[in-house]
């Protein structure tokens, strides 16, 4: 497939019918006004790698199997005595997307990953953060397909936080609700 010629599948159905969809409703005059996905990142918290510090490969090799791209290493920025933490480890991954590789993650969390929850009835629709970006969490990363189930050593969550240029809550919902993100409740 040539890359330049592949457009993403969410990024046709939002250019053809969420744009014009949101512009009506929510009364802009100039497309650029409305509403759109900036980025998304995936964020791994890792408490225990303080204790163990070969976890750190094992979230980075689920992360790289997941997103497909090479996770940034976050470290501890203050040291925390009581948690025996101190500054430069590392506690964490996160992997930032944006253009094309953004709207694949976005079709595979919505289409294959998200209904491989077990029951699943939507995300909650107050996660918004007051200014339009939206964060959930999800407790197993064996949803997704490229995690084989054998191979993995402990079970661990994520954060997916959907940064939007929506200037409020009301006009964030409204996009991911166009772009058929699966809510619970409210509608």
């Amino acid at each position: 497939m040539d890359e330049e010629k592949y457009t993403p599948r969410y990024k046709n159905i939002y250019n053809e019918q969420v744009l014009p969809k949101l512009k009506e409703k929510l009364g802009y005059k100039n497309i650029n006004q409305v509403p759109r996905l900036e980025k998304i990142v995936v964020n791994v918290g890792i408490g225990e790698a303080v204790r163990n510090a070969k976890l750190i490969g094992s979230v980075m090799k689920d992360l790289t199997a997941i997103t497909a791209q090479k996770p940034l290493v976050c470290k501890a920025r203050i040291s925390v005595s009581n948690f025996k933490l101190r500054t430069g480890m590392p506690i964490g991954a996160k992997v930032t997307f944006r253009g094309k590789r953004m709207w694949d993650f976005y079709d595979r969390l919505v289409n294959i990953a998200m209904p491989r929850i077990r029951d699943f009835r939507g995300c909650n629709p107050d996660s918004f953060d007051g200014r339009g970006n939206f964060t959930f969490g999800i407790d197993e990363q064996i949803i997704f397909p490229e995690i084989e189930y054998d191979k993995v050593d402990a079970i661990r969550g994520m954060n997916i936080s959907f940064v939007t240029t929506a200037e409020t809550d009301e006009e964030g919902f409204e996009l991911l609700r166009e772009l058929s993100f699966p809510f619970a409740g409210r509608e």
